[in-house]
């Protein structure tokens, strides 16, 4: 070595083999053309060396530049960004390619603009994250290269998607309460989203497959917030007699179980001795630290970042649009101290 980052040269004069023989190696061509003695000796050259192909130089000889896009809408400043982007990141880097990522915040000139910036620069395709699962429309400018979308759907379906299991994991919600003798159950929070709509349709096939009436007045629907929580846990527990109130509570988020466990205690009760409490997220930093700590439902963000990038990875290095399915990721229940059995009645 001269100095500065090892070279591929300098690999080949250590291993006392030729440049083209290194090549092979790193390139994936060495088997039929080089023993595994010869394989190995250059490995470890390399190694000793602290030598790393050029991965922007290998995707420039193949017309690459083996760096993705990820543009998101507002992701960055949310909870689950990290997991995210640390998903996409290290598949990227494990298949050598970087990733850069842009958040418009929301702005639709400043996506296009973030869009077509990536473009100018020959990114080999980009993945779009969505904050909150949602239908998009999709820009022009993602048309122009090889897109798959995170968190949410194309509106006229024509771009891959990888999306939570929302249906299911509403199921596995309520599956958690059913399994410790719960008969009684409420379901707090959620709009008219996506996720709101999918998460109680599962609620339903659940109790409906335990043979348990849902009961119409103990579906409340408020938002995401804790301020929802709370003001509906009120009106679930505050004065309720034992035997006309909820023994479990589903929650649309972790933030609006948050508000039921205050009411709970506010109301006198405890959890989960009188009350059952289920989130649904794992939200980082809160879930785990609420009093008692939270069971919930983990929303599967790393697993869409992995997942998105390897479509994306996958249909570049075939040279094929990726095709333009929805992938529904598993949502598992993450088990902690606010579900306890079902109190006597």
């Amino acid at each position: 070595m001269t100095g500065g980052r090892p070279t591929s040269r300098d690999v080949a004069r250590l291993a006392g083999v030729s440049h083209t023989a290194v090549s092979f190696v790193f390139n994936g061509r060495a088997k039929g053309n080089l023993s595994a003695e010869t394989q190995e000796r250059i490995r470890a050259a390399a190694e000793q060396l602290g030598y790393r192909p050029n991965p922007v130089a290998r995707g420039l000889r193949r017309s690459r530049t083996a760096v993705l896009g990820l543009v998101t809408d507002e992701i960055a400043s949310s909870p689950f960004a990290g997991q995210l982007l640390r998903g996409a990141t290290e598949t990227a880097w494990a298949r050598d390619h970087l990733v850069v990522t842009v958040d418009s915040g929301g702005d639709p000139e400043k996506e296009e603009a973030a869009v077509d910036e990536l473009l100018d620069r020959r990114v080999d395709g980009i993945v779009y994250a969505a904050m909150s699962l949602r239908r998009v429309a999709v820009s022009a400018a993602l048309r122009r290269t090889r897109t798959v979308l995170a968190n949410c759907l194309a509106e006229d379906g024509s771009l891959p998607a990888v999306i939570p299991a929302e249906r299911a994991g509403g199921r596995t919600a309520a599956e958690v309460l059913l399994a410790a003798g719960h008969r009684h159950i409420a379901k707090v929070g959620g709009l008219d989203d996506i996720a709101s709509v999918e998460r109680l349709r599962g609620f339903r096939d659940a109790l409906r497959a335990a043979g348990v009436p849902a009961v119409e007045e103990w579906i409340m629907r408020g938002g995401g917030e804790i301020t929802t929580g709370y003001e509906c846990g009120l009106r679930l527990f505050d004065g309720a007699p034992a035997g006309r109130r909820p023994t479990g509570v589903i929650c649309y988020n972790d933030r609006v179980a948050a508000g039921v466990l205050h009411a709970v205690a506010r109301c006198g009760l405890r959890v989960p001795e009188d009350v059952s409490v289920v989130g649904y997220d794992d939200q980082e930093h809160m879930a785990a630290f609420l009093t008692p700590p939270l069971t919930t439902v983990a929303l599967p963000h790393r697993a869409m970042g992995e997942t998105a990038t390897r479509l994306l990875l996958d249909a570049i290095d075939a040279g094929e649009d990726p095709p333009a399915s929805v992938r529904r990721l598993t949502c598992h229940p993450v088990s902690r101290a606010s579900v306890g059995p079902a109190p006597s009645r």
